[in-house]
């Protein structure tokens, strides 16, 4: 299938690692440029010169923090200038950090909507004129524990939660100029954040086999290119007629029976 990504320039948060790069990947595969905003510069780097090496021209990276509005307003400008146009948004960066109601506090809970929420908004108001003219769209990765909850979390799941409300908001704001907008909702995938999660048990393998052995399809845990893969089919033309939704990527884990395992 031909997703017609060829020259579409799409920006990828967090795209330096895990879920973000897979992404990247996938995008470049397509004929896309993508072009990586995320702090860790080490990875950056890595990563877009892979992207070069395998042929994506254009490819680019960014390094920023993104919890400043500034930072996120300067990297668009920098990237509409480099580029001349941006076609879509994939708001991805988040990180799980475990602020929760017991052991938190009110200023960690903001801390953590600055980390995994705030910058959604800030990224896509700042693209905002560019999709216009490109009619493009914005793929927001959300997770699980938005609806299954998680314990000891707060400040991440609130984050995802008003992640998937906003994404029905732009959607129904946004088609007048017929821009797209979609969740995708991963569950387990096995990515560097998640290795560290992992470790922080006593047998971090016994563990992953207990959390794979819930997974309904094939007990297994979701790879990162299936994740891409999606993402990249969601901002291509092939899926024109497809907003406001949220998929989930996840081998049946939120809505399956868990006795089916």
């Amino acid at each position: 299938m031909d997703l017609q990504l060829g020259g579409k320039v799409i920006v990828i948060t967090g795209g330096a690692k895990g879920i973000g790069a897979a992404i990247a990947r996938a995008c470049a595969q397509e004929g896309a440029v993508p072009v990586i905003l995320d702090r860790d510069k080490e990875a950056g780097d890595q990563m877009s010169s892979e992207l070069r090496g395998s042929g994506a021209r254009g490819a680019d990276f960014l390094a920023l923090d993104l919890c400043s509005a500034q930072s996120c307003r300067e990297a668009i400008d920098r990237v509409a200038k480099t580029h001349g146009h941006i076609d879509s948004l994939v708001n991805n960066a988040g990180i799980n950090d475990g602020v929760g109601l017991e052991h938190g506090t009110p200023a960690q809970f903001v801390g953590s909507l600055e980390r995994n929420l705030l910058h959604y908004y800030n990224m896509a108001h700042f693209t905002l004129p560019f999709l216009k003219d490109a009619r493009g769209a914005i793929i927001n990765i959300g997770s699980k524990t938005a609806v299954t909850g998680q314990g000891g979390t707060s400040g991440y799941v609130a984050s995802k939660g008003a992640i998937l409300a906003l994404t029905r908001e732009w959607a129904a704001e946004l088609l007048p100029f017929h821009i797209r907008v979609n969740a995708v909702v991963p569950a387990e995938v096995m990515t560097p954040l998640y290795r560290q999660w992992l470790s922080t048990f006593p047998n971090p393998e016994e563990k992953r086999q207990k959390i794979v052995s819930k997974i309904p399809l094939g007990q297994r845990m979701t790879e990162a290119n299936e994740i891409a893969s999606t993402v990249a089919f969601l901002l291509s033309s092939q899926a024109s007629h497809i907003t406001g939704q949220h998929v989930y990527v996840d081998g049946g884990y939120v809505h399956l029976d868990r006795a089916l395992t």
